[in-house]
């Protein structure tokens, strides 16, 4: 059944371009710029941007003594260098810098290893897929007995992969995802010892263009592996098994429930012993409770603790106004409100544990993790859209940093300051006036991709190619940057900036890196990695 809904599925114009051979390992392979010698990488500086968050919390905010910035710094912030990604179109793989070694992934198909100061090319790996999600980097003993460091991260088909950190050598790979419909989107979480990987399957998402198809299997879950040798120990799924559930109109087989995938990286509570994840739509079944949602998972086995549920919903794609003549259409379609961002485990000013998260539909909302997640407060930072959504917000103090995300609507972009004890606003700034032309779904003031704020600043990417950084006391704009051009990059590699989405802007050692081009469903692609230090 699954062999023939690929068969089917890649007939489609949705998944035509998804459906096109990848790029050859020789494609992608960098030949300028290598590294002379590198030493075995060092954990021993606090500089560092360890996955997602750039902590297991994910608040996104780098203090000033990893991060090497300050609010003073940031106004004489210039270009260093450029790296480019060969063959890459949307650029996703945020990086990791950790011993001042930076790792980075490609959707196209690869992982590179560079010297963050200057850019050289330590090691090459090319995994089964690509990838679209932040690397994590901890210690490891290999099978010689000697002590260092691995890459921990998932591709794009649901391989879950451990990477000698000084040469790129696989230690182990781990299938975590059959499904051919997978789709590894959110970081890993490295955590004690152990790597938790998220899965989602937008791909079979698209299988509401295409009546043929037998809809619908995948479903979303979050997986424990070993850090060592990459064995389960454990998988939890957010929905029961699918199930034959009738037959269509077209007389093909419907299954469910399907879908409620998991988007983001997990965010660890040490002191509770649980993960907490946010998930997305179903795409079959009646409207299970763990739809956009924010899950706590036991740590250590996989149970889940307790679920807040923001929307009942089942979405596929290309059923708006099709329901009558495609048989996989649910009753009602959507919202398709995903959380696409990950949980922030902060604190009040009181000093209580808070769970704040922003949501596509333009929410914001804090939980307590004290109280399964009951909500606290909510907060409307936009109108919300289907297409774009939230892919990370970011928390100094008592603050929380909101952009706006969102394609179908003419109130997108902006960002603002919360006071996460209330839910009140401190300050807004809108959009700006567009740095691309001409304007459109392409060229848009949305402020989709992750937040980063160091003290006294934070920094949001626009679709415009804008990447802006605000005075974090009352939200004035400091520094701009235009990707919009081509760059002379330092591996040879052509290269062109353009919208900025998905991943935010990592800082660590007094520098600032940021991939430009990630197009989302409807922006401009680009290939470049961007480097910036203070004049």
């Amino acid at each position: 059944m699954r062999s023939l809904a690929i068969t089917l599925l890649v007939s489609t114009p949705l998944l035509a371009v998804a459906q096109a051979p990848p790029p050859s390992p020789a494609e992608l392979r960098v030949e300028q710029n290598l590294c002379a010698a590198s030493a075995p990488l060092s954990d021993s500086s606090p500089q560092r941007w360890n996955g997602w968050g750039p902590t297991v919390t994910n608040t996104r905010f780098q203090p000033a003594e990893a991060g090497g910035l300050t609010v003073a710094d940031v106004p004489r912030l210039r270009l260093k260098w450029a790296y480019g990604l060969p063959r890459e179109q949307q650029p996703r793989g945020q990086p990791a810098v950790i011993g001042g070694r930076m790792f980075v992934g490609s959707q196209a198909g690869a992982v590179y290893a560079l010297d963050a100061k200057t850019g050289c090319t330590i090691w090459q790996f090319f995994p089964r897929a690509g990838l679209r999600s932040a690397t994590s980097v901890g210690p490891h003993r290999f099978a010689d007995g000697r002590n260092g460091y691995a890459v921990y991260f998932v591709d794009a088909q649901g391989h879950a992969y451990a990477v000698d950190a000084d040469s790129g050598e696989q230690i182990w790979m781990t299938r975590v995802e059959d499904h051919p419909m997978v789709r590894g989107t959110g970081a890993v979480t490295l955590y004690d010892g152990t790597v938790f990987v998220p899965m989602t399957g937008i791909s079979e998402a698209m299988g509401g263009a295409n009546p043929e198809y037998e809809c619908c299997t995948f479903r979303g879950s979050m997986t424990a592996l070993d850090a060592a040798t990459g064995a389960v120990k454990w998988k939890t799924y957010t929905i029961p098994e699918s199930k034959r559930r009738g037959t269509s109109s077209a007389g093909k087989p419907l299954y469910g429930p399907a879908g409620v995938g998991i988007w983001n990286a997990p965010t660890v509570d040490a002191a509770r012993g649980v993960i907490y994840s946010g998930t997305g739509p179903a795409y079959a079944g009646d409207d299970p409770p763990t739809t956009d949602a924010v899950i706590a998972f036991d740590m250590k086995t996989g149970e889940i603790v307790w679920t807040n549920q923001f929307t009942k919903d089942t979405w596929l794609m290309g059923c708006d106004g099709n329901a009558a003549t495609n048989p996989n259409c649910p009753k009602s379609n959507g919202p398709d409100l995903d959380f696409s961002a990950s949980p922030i485990l902060t604190k009040s000013s009181a000093g209580r544990d808070v769970i704040v998260i922003p949501q596509k539909s333009g929410m914001v909302y804090a939980l307590d993790p004290a109280e399964r997640g009951k909500t606290l407060w909510s907060y409307r930072a936009g109108p919300g859209s289907p297409v774009g959504g939230v892919w990370g917000s970011a928390v100094e103090g008592d603050r929380m940093y909101v952009a706006v995300g969102g394609y179908r609507n003419e109130e997108t972009g902006g960002i603002h300051a919360i006071d996460i004890d209330t839910g009140e606003r401190i300050w807004y700034t809108p959009p700006q006036p567009l740095l691309c032309s001409p304007p459109g779904p392409a060229c848009s003031q949305t402020q989709a991709a992750a937040v980063t704020a160091i003290p006294g600043a934070v920094f949001s990417g626009s679709a415009d190619g804008g990447l802006r950084a605000y005075d974090a006391r009352d939200g004035k704009i400091i520094w701009t940057f235009d990707a919009n051009r081509e760059f002379e990059t330092i591996n040879g590699v052509p290269a062109r900036g353009a919208s900025f989405s998905g991943p935010g802007p990592v800082v660590v050692g007094g520098m600032m890196y940021v991939l430009s081009g990630d197009a989302g469903f409807v922006g401009r692609p680009g290939n470049v990695l961007l480097a910036f230090a203070p004049e």
